[in-house]
């Protein structure tokens, strides 16, 4: 009975999604996730530089920008934000932590709202629970920029280089995402499921977004004019292409949440009745 519940998740996910406007929820994550991913990768960089050191940060930039494709200039714009976050002030790294949290408010307030949660003080919960995903973020960091080196060498090696550095880069991502993942459908999201549920939602989840990330990765290959639709102003276009590809990123992982819902109720839901516990209920939490 429980796995032809679980076999029907899709469906249940799609019918719980239908009852809210995932798109403007959606919106509503990209536009804190766009006020808080500089701040939040400024104070990773310079935390993580107190690891390495400055020498091989710079090192690991210079690596970064040659393992990103050149055509829209996407490999400058990653390098000049890890230069930049490593010699920022300690007072600016404090300043930045304000910002940064903000993106734990927006996936609160998005999974309150899929959950029908109400509840006070939504945004400070959500950004003090998050202050713990910040803290991890220079270990992430590091494994993203760890691999550098060797995507750099594996992308000069012609079509077969290629696909082994791009492997490589989607299992690695599929783990730096999974991770916050969970810890958000666990510990930010108010009404949580179980951790083992967190956890295989976090990983399903996370497979689906390291997936769009290396998508939007192919997608800076192409010889795009992204000012097109804005008068040639190639800036504003690049800015409006990467909004859009955080918010459909976002659809993904509030598709996940409402996925993760769903299976938890249901697997508690009784084989020999028809009736289903809550997901807050104790019953559910074992």
């Amino acid at each position: 009975m429980r796995r032809a519940r679980l076999r029907a998740l899709p469906h249940r996910t799609i019918l719980a999604m239908r009852r809210h406007d995932v798109l403007l929820y959606g919106a509503g994550v990209t536009f804190y996730a766009a006020l808080a991913v500089v701040p939040g990768l400024l104070v990773a960089t310079r935390l993580l530089s107190l690891v390495l050191g400055t020498s091989r940060m710079l090192a690991l930039s210079v690596d970064l920008a040659a393992a990103l494709p050149d055509q829209l200039g996407a490999d400058r714009v990653a390098a000049a934000l890890l230069r930049e976050g490593i010699g920022i002030s300690w007072t600016a790294v404090v300043i930045a932590v304000l910002p940064a949290s903000l993106y734990g408010e927006g996936l609160r307030r998005a999974y309150a709202a899929l959950a029908d949660a109400d509840e006070t003080l939504v945004g400070w919960r959500g950004r003090l629970a998050v202050l713990p995903m910040l803290a991890a973020a220079p270990v992430l960091l590091a494994a993203v920029l760890g691999i550098t080196p060797l995507l750099a060498d594996l992308f000069s090696k012609g079509a077969g280089g290629v696909a082994l550095g791009v492997y490589i880069a989607l299992n690695v991502d599929w783990i730096v995402v999974s991770l916050p993942l969970a810890w958000s459908f666990r510990i930010v999201a108010p009404d949580p499921p179980p951790w083992r549920f967190a956890l295989v939602g976090g990983f399903v989840t996370g497979a689906f977004v390291a997936g769009f990330l290396q998508g939007f990765v192919l997608f800076l290959t192409m010889p795009l004019d992204l000012g097109a639709p804005f008068g040639g102003q190639t800036a504003v276009g690049a800015v409006c292409a990467v909004l859009l590809w955080l918010w459909v990123l976002h659809l993904v992982v509030l598709t996940g949440w409402c996925g993760t819902r769903e299976a938890v109720r249901a697997w508690a839901q009784p084989v020999s009745s028809g009736r289903s516990r809550t997901l807050g209920s104790p019953a559910s939490a074992r």
